[in-house]
């Protein structure tokens, strides 16, 4: 699922909880888990082609977005156009994903967490990059450049990690406790509902921040893994796949704690 955001409409947004946001955005608590870096047989490099598939089948929406609702007349200092890849990982999708976006830039800023392999990713930039490069760590649930600084947001399969595991599911006296699992793909509603209220929560915090940092005119663009609203989560592909891998840990913990 594509999203394509206005200044404006995310500024809307964020108003709607904007004590909530800014609590959020000032003392947010994020657990850092970054993917494999390096480039050897197991790095997120060499096994994100689903990624990359879900870069190229956008390039045409955002293309038609940029024409459409990007305003650089009203941008100040419209001689430096900026644009923040959120959640980039460890390339080289993330390069591919700026060049469509824009022909001939100045500056894009590539964002991960800060145990992110950023070495990496900068092994993959193209040689003959026309713009200039930066790495800026941190969550993007909070605020990571200043206000007004950026032309273009850009977060592809990324948002739908969240910046940390729901309390409920972990407290054994809650109704959400997820005891023996990793999803919540077949658990109770609790559960469920533990997890949409932590992401409604992250949402809010990502919204807040990119609405102080992108100038008026400039454009934000979300591509977010969804399903269906009347689909369970039991009945999509990739949540079947984690009920699988938490039983699979499941067995691998009990095989330690035997031995």
């Amino acid at each position: 699922m594509a999203y394509i955001l206005t200044q404006s409409q995310i500024l809307i947004q964020s108003k709607m909880d904007v004590v909530l946001s800014k609590t959020l955005a000032g003392s947010a608590t994020t657990e850092a888990i970054p993917m494999n870096g390096g480039d050897g047989r197991n790095s997120y490099a060499n096994n994100s082609s689903l990624q990359r598939f879900v870069v190229d089948r956008s390039k045409s929406m955002i293309d038609e977005a940029i024409e459409n609702y990007l305003d650089i007349g009203t941008c100040p200092s419209s001689n430096t156009f900026r644009i923040a890849d959120l959640g980039c990982s460890t390339g080289p999708n993330t390069f591919i994903a700026m060049q469509n976006i824009i022909e001939a830039i100045d500056h894009v800023y590539f964002n991960d967490h800060a145990s992110n392999d950023f070495n990496t990713l900068f092994v993959f930039l193209p040689p003959e990059k026309p713009y200039f490069a930066a790495g800026v760590p941190g969550s993007f649930h909070t605020r990571l450049f200043p206000k007004g600084s950026l032309h273009v947001a850009h977060s592809s399969t990324s948002l739908q990690w969240l910046s940390q595991v729901p309390k409920e599911v972990l407290d054994i006296n809650s109704p959400a406790y997820n005891r023996g699992r990793i999803h919540y793909a077949n658990a109770k509603n609790q559960v469920v509902e533990a997890y949409s209220a932590q992401y409604t929560r992250d949402m809010d915090a990502f919204l807040y921040a990119r609405a102080e940092e992108v100038v008026c005119g400039g454009l934000v663009v979300l591509i977010v893994p969804a399903i269906p609203d009347e689909t369970s989560p039991s009945q999509s592909r990739m949540e079947s796949l984690y009920d699988i891998l938490g039983s699979c840990l499941m067995d691998m913990a009990k095989t330690v704690q035997d031995v």
